[in-house]
């Protein structure tokens, strides 16, 4: 969310930056969230003359009914009568006017960091660089679940039944090796100097429209019927609003968190051969970092978040790419943003599998996160989150990469990182053959 006093006084860049993301529809709201800021303004002076003119009279009143002019005084206490019902309906007024420009300030995009590429939509995401050999296995690459369902690992006809599309049951080794890869991932996080946190999976409606846009709300959050909950769509969004309303001393900078939890997505809008399987689901698991630091090192921080997503990825033996999102791919409060993306050998393709988003201060500005200098000058921080790894990509990128074939059965390697979380094992062996028809 930009500061209403930057929008006031440079309207031209922030509609240039509009113009940026391809939100042209959004164009008019600077205009008009200026004029009703304005109003705002007006009818806060009107309110503050009507309040110091209140005291004015209430010290005249005081000092006349000392003097025995009772008929006076009762005329002055007449006017203050009138002058609070007309100060009642200017803070109703000011009320109203402050809400409805901080819900267009709330739809006004971010800022998008210069560096940026400008792009429409997400087809014109610029490639930045590739990790590791791409794998191009001379047999058969089977879809991932039927991957999995040669482990016995998956049952999606079953949590059809009991939670509908969108969900699945993992077990055996393939939901052994799910766990594995958290509790690695957790760990390798740890070791990067990250605080570790379990948060709630709930949160209420301010911490929602304070970490993301009304957009992404709509399409992603569920909501608690009869509730002010919601459930989460991602830890970092009850990570974020674990510090609403705080003032971090500056010395205690920055806060780097790594955080697990379940996440649930409506999803709307899914489709395609990315949609089947496990690739969308509305549950899942995740672990995520999340910063929270000074502006002038919220860049460098963000080049180490998504470095730290490829080192992960490399470690467990997957080829990686990272690619800039353009202007038209960022969402509304996002800066500057990286997917780290892996390789597929059964698509021959690069699928996302981490986001690492620079919010700036868009977060802390909605949600109150300030910090507090040596001097006592208090400021707002900048958030930055990325995903470390969320299972059920992470999973597909997994089996395909390490995927071997004697001829009948299937197995999985599995990289030397992972091996302590699994008991030990080296790999994980099919217990049916694959059968392509």
């Amino acid at each position: 969310m930009l500061d209403i006093k930057f929008i006031c006084e440079n309207p031209d860049v922030v509609k240039e930056n509009i113009r940026k993301k391809f939100k042209d529809d959004k164009l008019p709201l600077v205009d008009e969230v200026i004029a009703l800021y304005k109003e705002k303004c007006e009818t806060n002076t009107k309110a503050n003359d009507l309040r110091a003119n209140r005291n004015k009279v209430s010290k005249e009143i005081g000092m006349l009914m000392g003097q025995g002019k009772r008929e006076e005084a009762e005329e002055k206490k007449q006017l203050v009568s009138r002058q609070a019902e007309e100060l009642k309906a200017l803070e109703e007024k000011e009320s109203k006017l402050e809400t409805e420009v901080r819900e267009i300030q709330m739809k006004i995009p971010n800022i998008v960091d210069k560096s940026v590429p400008i792009g429409k939509d997400d087809s014109e995401n610029v490639e930045v660089e590739q990790f590791g050999k791409q794998t191009n296995p001379d047999f058969e690459i089977p879809y991932h679940t039927d991957i999995m369902g040669l482990f016995d690992g998956i049952d999606k006809e079953a949590a059809g039944r009991v939670a509908g599309e969108g969900f699945y049951y993992l077990c055996g080794d393939i939901a052994r090796m799910h766990s594995a890869v958290t509790a690695y991932a957790r760990d390798f996080m740890i070791d990067k100097g990250f605080t570790y946190y379990i948060p709630p999976f709930m949160i209420r409606s301010n911490v929602v429209t304070g970490v993301m846009s009304f957009e992404e709300m709509d399409s992603m959050m569920y909501k608690i019927e009869g509730e002010d909950l919601y459930l989460i769509g991602t830890s970092e969004h009850s990570m974020i609003g674990k510090f609403i309303d705080t003032i971090t001393p500056e010395e205690k900078l920055p806060l780097t968190l790594t955080s697990y939890s379940p996440c649930f997505r409506k999803e709307k809008g899914a489709h395609g051969i990315e949609e089947r399987g496990i690739y969308r689901i509305h549950q899942f698991e995740k672990e995520e970092m999340i910063v929270i630091c000074k502006p002038e090192e919220s860049m460098e921080w963000f080049g180490k978040m998504w470095s730290y997503s490829v080192e992960l990825f490399r470690s467990l033996d997957i080829p990686v790419r990272t690619l800039e999102c353009c202007s038209g791919d960022l969402a509304d409060l996002k800066v500057k943003s990286y997917d780290v993306e892996a390789w597929s050998p059964k698509q021959k393709k690069y699928f996302e599998v981490c986001s690492c988003s620079n919010l700036g201060d868009a977060q802390s500005r909605r949600l109150g996160i300030r910090i507090k200098d040596k001097d006592g000058n208090k400021y707002l921080a900048h958030t930055l989150n990325n995903t470390v790894v969320a299972p059920p990509r992470m999973l597909i990128a997994l089996l395909e990469n390490n995927l071997c074939f004697d001829g009948e059965y299937y197995s999985v390697k599995i990289p030397k990182a992972l091996q302590p979380y699994m008991g030990g094992k080296t790999e994980i062996k099919a217990i049916h053959k694959y059968n392509k028809g």
